[in-house]
């Protein structure tokens, strides 16, 4: 499939998936500031939302709040990670920036992580859908 926005608004407009209609939402209003419309989805998949690129996850307060709002889809995603990786401890998955002493996510860190962890994943199986980004992704 091509990378067009009226793609990605069908891709919203079919989706019964908060989480994908939220990311979707996004590349919507990214759309007009980029020329190469594939640098939306590289500019977060490459630097990650930990650089600040998506302008709404970069407090605490922003990503505690999404990870609430969102914690379903974002533990169907973790669940999904972890079969295909093989990887069942968050610690494994996640490296050194994982609370250990927070295994339930809990606290605001590991929710920070998690918040991150779910938008980009969403955006990346957003992007492998379009033959431009094949490559990238």
């Amino acid at each position: 499939m091509k990378l067009t926005l009226n793609n990605i608004m069908a891709i919203k407009r079919n989706s019964k998936n908060p989480l994908e209609k939220y990311v979707c939402n996004y590349v919507i209003n990214e759309w007009q500031d980029y020329d190469d419309k594939t640098n939306i989805f590289k500019d977060v998949l490459y630097h990650g939302c930990q650089s600040g690129v998506v302008s709404a996850l970069i407090w605490y307060s922003q990503t505690t709040a999404f990870y609430k709002k969102y914690r379903e889809q974002i533990n169907e995603l973790l669940f999904k990670t972890m079969n295909g990786t093989g990887l069942y401890n968050l610690s494994d998955l996640f490296g050194e920036r994982w609370d250990k002493e927070d295994p339930l996510a809990t606290d605001t860190y590991n929710q920070n992580l998690l918040a991150w962890f779910g938008f980009e994943e969403t955006l990346r199986n957003i992007g492998l859908q379009f033959e431009q980004l094949e490559s990238y992704i």
